[in-house]
């Protein structure tokens, strides 16, 4: 995995960390390709349940490294999308630890994250139109979503910065930390999802995001298939089993 992201566990936490600072965490291909690994061990474990993404020196992602993009070094992943996650986001939930800047391709990162913490005084946005660009990387589609839909085409058309103030207002951003605590908020988060058993969470996740998508006639049977996957788990035992016994279950992710 490229040095450019690194990754710490911490029991059912994976903690992923982009970590160029000198580039206020601007994305090249390596780092690109480093990220989509790290999701990628994220998912693979069955022990893992929820990972938290955060950036080193004080800022989250300053969005695409430009001096890298002018020759010809684009961060994304065949198929995946930016840093591999902005088009196919891992099956495991995800939080965004945001301090500093969270802007254009960084700000898309922390969209296609399930929850986001930041500091107050964190800063996101979508300034590719004052660069000649668009966010193409699933801002455009993911900021209606999760603020009202007149406010992101505002902040996309002019490139205004939203503060995390103003994002927690517009119910973007999940909990507000004081400046240097968006980690420790987004642990403290991922702690109390990471008590649940991997398999319902991740199921979870996927009904309430899938399930607005899913065609009407279609939804209770898609619905059912992911219910009688989890009944069915060692895992799903495991839980009855504990609360029988008046113990903290043992997860196997199976």
């Amino acid at each position: 995995m490229p040095e450019t992201v690194t990754v710490e566990r911490q029991g059912p936490v994976l903690v992923i960390t982009l970590d160029r600072p000198a580039k206020r965490n601007a994305m090249d291909g390596a780092m690109a390709r480093g990220l989509a690994a790290a999701v990628d061990s994220l998912d693979a474990d069955p022990a893992l349940v929820v990972g938290v993404l955060t950036g080193a020196g004080g800022t989250f992602c300053a969005g695409m490294d430009l001096t890298a993009f002018l020759t010809g070094d684009i961060p994304e992943v065949p198929g995946r999308g930016l840093g591999g996650i902005t088009r196919t986001p891992p099956a495991t939930p995800l939080i965004a630890a945001v301090e500093g800047y969270a802007l254009a391709g960084g700000c898309e990162l922390a969209l296609a994250c399930d929850l986001i913490v930041a500091a107050e005084d964190a800063t996101f946005g979508l300034p590719e139109v004052s660069r000649g660009l668009f966010a193409g990387a699933g801002g455009l589609v993911r900021l209606p979503r999760r603020i009202p839909p007149a406010i992101a085409l505002e902040h996309a058309l002019t490139g205004d910065p939203l503060p995390a103030t103003e994002a927690a207002r517009w119910g973007m951003v999940n909990r507000l930390t004081a400046p240097g605590g968006a980690l420790a908020g987004a642990l403290e988060l991922a702690g109390r999802i990471s008590r649940n058993g991997p398999l319902a969470v991740r199921a979870t996740k996927q009904v309430v995001q899938s399930a607005p998508d899913w065609p009407a006639g279609e939804l209770w049977d898609r619905q059912q298939a992911l219910l009688d996957e989890v009944f069915a788990s060692a895992d799903a035992r495991e839980g009855a089993q504990a609360f029988a016994e008046r113990r903290a279950p043992r997860w196997s992710g199976r």
